[in-house]
């Protein structure tokens, strides 16, 4: 099976796509199997949803068009960055402009960064989807992936919960699940999102609680 089949039934847009994100980034977190990733979350939500599957073929693989790295200072730009350039690679496809806005519209709120509020049932299902990789077992080892890559330590040793200090995500990764990863399962928008989000979080939840109790000093 080639890349494109794997966006099927829409193989022909995805031919025309995918040379717009192959090699585009070294982050092995958002690389091509997050794409595939995501679009077997999309196909999961819109089974039971709906929602236009050719929209969210170009929002699934143009959501992360644009590379800006996780420690830049126009990381909340990303989303509207990528939805720009999107636009651009839709219209020279001959898109009409009111599918280029709605898959723009799902690229730009994707973005947990950017928040912006997703106002279709495509921009909630791509959130979805994309949000649903951050959580789980898949979620955990993109955490820790990206925090190796920016030298963050697991832990804080004196403190690994933060219980007598400010969380510091920028320091620390298990700060990062405190701060953001187990609290994303509350905001997802469509029931099925919800449902997967669900399970997921408990896995994040196991984790990190089983984390700390091996790390966290007891009392003598």
């Amino acid at each position: 099976m080639t890349t494109a089949q794997r966006f099927a039934p829409n193989i022909e847009l995805a031919t025309a796509l995918l040379p717009h994100v192959h090699d585009l980034t070294s982050d092995g977190s958002h690389d091509l199997s997050h794409l595939m990733r995501v679009w077997t979350n999309v196909q999961r939500i819109t089974a039971r949803e709906g929602g236009d599957l050719q929209v969210l073929t170009a929002a699934t693989l143009l959501h992360d068009c644009v590379d800006v790295p996780k420690d830049s200072n126009q990381r909340a730009m990303a989303s509207r960055l990528a939805a720009d350039k999107a636009t651009a690679i839709l219209r020279d496809l001959n898109w009409p402009e009111t599918r280029i806005d709605a898959a723009a519209h799902a690229i730009t709120a994707h973005s947990f960064s950017a928040n912006i509020a997703p106002q279709t049932l495509e921009a909630k299902i791509l959130q979805d989807a994309d949000r649903l990789d951050a959580i789980g077992h898949i979620g955990i080892a993109r955490c820790l992936y990206v925090s190796g890559r920016l030298n963050r330590a697991i832990y804080d040793p004196d403190d690994p919960i933060g219980a007598d200090r400010p969380l510091d995500e920028l320091q620390f990764a298990m700060d990062h699940f405190q701060t953001k990863l187990l609290k994303l399962s509350a905001g997802f928008q469509t029931k099925t999102g919800q449902a997967l989000a669900a399970e997921r979080h408990q896995t994040v939840q196991s984790f990190f609680d089983g984390l700390m109790a091996e790390v966290t000093p007891q009392p003598s």
